[in-house]
Formats: structure tokens, sequence, C-alpha cells
């Protein structure tokens, strides 16, 4: 497993591999854009060699791209609907010319739709965002913390995109946040409740679509459909929640012949100790 955080990319995505670095990362997320909306910056020749030597230079091999959070595939206005699209296809352009491993999304919201209409119109706006593309980088689903009628909150409702995707090459499948999924109400506090999430995980999904994880403890309770990170050991998962969420990725990793990277998006007050916290856990 590689550990690391997301990292700004303040002054242009070149500082990233740096900032990374100065960390304690093994791999980092990023965004290629402001997350709260307006035009992408260009990603020239020269910026995109330059972001290519940093990697090198700080021995990075793989890191992840997060789309903007503005994005709702569950919109009934056309605008915003075929604006996420637009954008989402973007950033996995950009992704790749980046090189990442992996382009992760939050779907939105079906408080205009409900899920029946509102889940037909994800997956026609998924499916515009992956035909013709091209490029390496793999597109991933997040799961939720479910707060209101946000998608992607439970397996069974990512398992029906997952089968919708599956025939493109360019889809990866999920990307676990831990947070979210305890917020959602799936256990991860010791090892049965471990065992029995991606039991259920396999059983619904497909443990071979469980690409990477952003590990990251609960200000919250079990299934309080809340999204609030806290610091590893700091929150109601806590260390030996996460000793167990590493073992089992481990497990998966020798299963599947496929490294699993860890991603942190807590603050950076303490993000050091919380990277320190899991390489230990790793061990």
């Amino acid at each position: 497993m590689k550990i690391g955080c997301h990292v700004s990319i303040a002054g242009g995505v070149v500082n990233a591999p740096k900032r990374a670095h100065d960390l304690g990362c093994e791999t980092f997320q990023i965004f290629t854009r402001s997350p709260q909306g307006g035009k992408a910056p260009e990603l020239t020749k020269s910026i995109l060699d330059e972001f290519k030597s940093e990697l090198a230079k700080y021995d990075f091999e793989e890191f992840v791209v997060h789309a903007p959070y503005y994005i709702n595939f569950g919109s009934s206005n056309n605008r915003t609907f075929y604006g996420s699209v637009s954008v989402v296809r973007e950033e996995l352009e950009r992704a790749s010319l980046l090189g990442a491993s992996y382009l992760m999304v939050h779907l939105g919201s079906f408080k205009d739709l409900g899920q029946k209409e509102g889940e037909a119109q994800v997956v026609k706006g998924l499916k515009k965002v992956l035909d013709g593309y091209k490029g390496k980088t793999l597109f991933l689903l997040e799961i939720s913390a479910g707060a209101g009628e946000v998608i992607g909150d439970s397996f069974e409702e990512l398992a029906r995109f997952v089968k919708a995707l599956k025939k493109y090459k360019s889809f990866g499948g999920i990307c676990f946040d831990t947070q979210h999924a305890f917020a959602s109400g799936y256990d991860l506090r010791n090892k049965k409740a471990v065992k029995k999430t991606f039991d259920d995980f396999e059983k619904k999904i497909g443990l071979e679509y469980l690409k990477m994880s952003h590990c990251n403890d609960s200000k919250v309770e079990l299934g309080s459909h809340k999204d609030r990170h806290e610091h590893i050991n700091e929150g109601l998962i806590g260390k030996s929640g996460f000793a167990e969420i590493l073992a089992f990725f481990k497990g998966l990793e020798k299963k599947n012949k496929q490294q699993k990277l860890l991603i942190l998006e807590t603050e950076h007050d303490k993000v050091r100790e919380d990277i320190k916290l899991l390489k230990k856990l790793r061990k």
C-alpha cells in the first residue's frame, strides 16, 4: 500500500509533488482546478513536462485527481447536468495528460428528480463522460455519506452504476472513503465489523472494483449521514478500526495483485501525524 494525502496546487500543479514529499507522502491527491468553480488553468506542454519532472525528482510513481465539488449528475437543471458531464470529462482528460492513476467524483444529489429518475439520469451522464475517452486515467465513483438525497451512499446503489459502466475499459470502480462509508452505516470499528462490511461489498459490487481508499476517521456516529472527517484515532472509527482496515487491504492486495492507494483528507495541522500512524499500522 502507498499512503499519502490531498495537497494544494496553489501556484500551479507543478508545486504539488514537493508539497506531498515534504508531508511524508508516498502518493498524493490533487484538484487540477478550483473545486468551487471557475475556468480550469491551462496545462501547457511546459507545465506538463515540469510536473512530470517533479514527480520523478520526488520519486512519485502514482497519484490521483479529485473532481470538483460542484458536480451534480442528479440535477433537473440541464445546464447543471450537462455542465457536470462536460467538466468531469475535461477533468478525466486533464488527469490523463498529467499521468494520474485515477479520477474520482462525487455524483451529486437526487433531490430534484427522486431516486428512480435520478439514477437513470446519472447513468446517462456517466456514459457520456466515458464515451470516446481514450486516456489512461481510470474513472472512479466515490461512496458518499448520504446526507439528504446525496447519490451513492449504499453498496446497492453503487452496484447499479458499476453494472451500467463496467463495459468501459476506462471505468475502474469505487473509491472507498472510510468516513463516508461509516456515516452511511457500514461499521469499520473492529475486525468483525470490517469483515462484515467488505463481505457485503464483495457480494453487492465485487472487491475487484475497490481500487483505492480515502482514509479518514469520523467526527460523527455510525449511520449519521454527515460528511465530517477527523484525524486518525481521534474519531469514532479509531486506531483499532484502521489497523483492521489496513490488514484487510493488505490481504486484498495479495489476492488481487493490485496495489492500493490510501489518501488522507484530514486537515494539514496534523496530517503528518496521520500519515505516520497509517504507515505504522501498515506494518
